[in-house]
């Protein structure tokens, strides 16, 4: 439970639920190649170029991947290739928890198209793709840079203030 509840802080994740359901969809993998590994014939090796054809377009495995690459995944890699995960390393966001509200709230597009769900597994054909969505004119650092500047802002006009009261008390 304890390695669980670090995967979810390092990965922004919601619920445990979207670790589990990672998990899944790593089982079925495994067990897909555990299958093709275990047959033979022109049908094992199609499905077996397929596959890893599959999965190296999701970036989780290379080019001249194996069956045994396929049975040495993690979660980890698995949710290194998630649209929070992604915008969040390319700088869109500064913390997980602002990728995924960036992209559930519809500020985040690929290519031309809005992604609102942070479990999308992007292709690595896509991952250059990632930006703001069009006719958004939400900026996280710009607007991060903008409060702090209004808080100093803030700060400096209570100062003087502050120094008037003394000055009173004084008297």
């Amino acid at each position: 439970m304890d390695a669980e509840d670090a995967v979810l802080t390092k990965y922004g994740l919601f619920r445990k639920i979207e670790i589990w359901r990672a998990q899944t969809l790593l089982r079925n993998f495994r067990g897909q190649a555990r299958n093709l590994l275990a047959a033979s014939g022109d049908q094992a090796e199609k499905e077996t170029r397929q596959l890893l054809t599959r999965l190296y377009g999701l970036g989780l495995v290379g080019k001249a991947a194996t069956l045994d690459d396929v049975l040495g995944l993690s979660v980890d890699k698995l949710l290194e290739r998630r649209l929070q995960t992604i915008v969040q390393k390319k700088g869109l966001a500064q913390t997980m928890k602002q990728a995924r509200q960036l992209v559930t709230h519809g500020h985040i597009a690929i290519g031309d198209r809005r992604v609102n769900v942070p479990s999308y597994l992007v292709p690595i054909k896509e991952e250059d793709l990632i930006g703001f969505a069009a006719g958004k004119s939400f900026l996280a650092k710009p607007q991060v840079q903008e409060a702090k500047a209004a808080s100093e802002e803030a700060a400096a006009s209570e100062e003087p203030a502050a120094e008037g009261r003394n000055m009173e008390r004084e008297k």
